[in-house]
């Protein structure tokens, strides 16, 4: 790596066994720990961490101040918005047909895979040990428990855990639950409902159509 240190800001710190190539774009200030890699056409944002064997594959796009911690996968056609937590062993996936080989036993080229872009948004989580299933959006500050499998969106401020992830709730942008047992489902506005955080006091705009679920699960149990 000696030889494309110059290519970045004198903030970028790569570990000398990283593997980045000269052709990703680095942000200043951001980190690359031991044994990760950063492949061709990636775009790194400002002051980001990528852990220990964190995989960043070609042409990925990952926002400012996003951490992404120790031996996560993120493969081609995933964009990762900026402050997102990404725990350790999280894998996204890209395509939901994959072989290694076509019906005649040759073995599969990048021009026969399609690609399903997985889009994360600022200020989300995702908890250690997730797959997230290409195709999907991850909302707004939302939060995924750890060992999911999400396998369809996730609403903004939404908390899903579970094999499939289903939601269980709300949280603020500080991250914890957030109180919905006030909302009554006929009394609900037409878009989306302000919800007041009882840890930090933040006010949290939330979708109507997320409270109906809610309020339809806690009363059918």
């Amino acid at each position: 790596m000696a030889s494309t240190r110059s290519l970045w800001d004198a903030s970028v710190r790569i570990h000398p066994t990283a593997d980045v190539s000269p052709e990703a774009v680095v942000g200043a200030g951001t980190r690359i720990w031991h044994q990760a890699q950063v492949r061709e056409r990636a775009e790194i944002g400002r002051e980001c961490i990528l852990g220990k064997g964190v995989y960043i594959d070609a042409g990925v796009h990952v926002g400012d101040r996003v951490k992404i911690q120790n031996h996560v996968s993120v493969f081609h056609g995933v964009t990762i918005e900026s402050g997102v937590f990404v725990g350790p062993h999280v894998c996204f996936t890209n395509d939901r047909y994959p072989r290694a080989v076509s019906p005649d036993g040759a073995p599969k080229i990048d021009s026969d895979w399609t690609v399903a872009p997985t889009l994360v948004r600022s200020g989300a989580s995702i908890g250690a040990n997730s797959t997230v299933v290409c195709g999907v959006t991850i909302g707004l500050w939302a939060m995924v428990g750890a060992g999911s499998v999400v396998a369809r969106d996730v609403p903004d401020h939404g908390l899903v855990y579970g094999h499939p992830a289903k939601l269980r709730g709300v949280v603020c942008s500080c991250g914890l639950p957030l109180d919905i047992s006030h909302v009554a489902k006929d009394t609900l506005p037409s878009e989306t409902v302000g919800l007041s955080c009882g840890n930090c006091g933040s006010g949290v705009r939330v979708q109507r159509a997320t409270l109906l679920e809610l309020t339809e699960k806690a009363r059918t149990g």
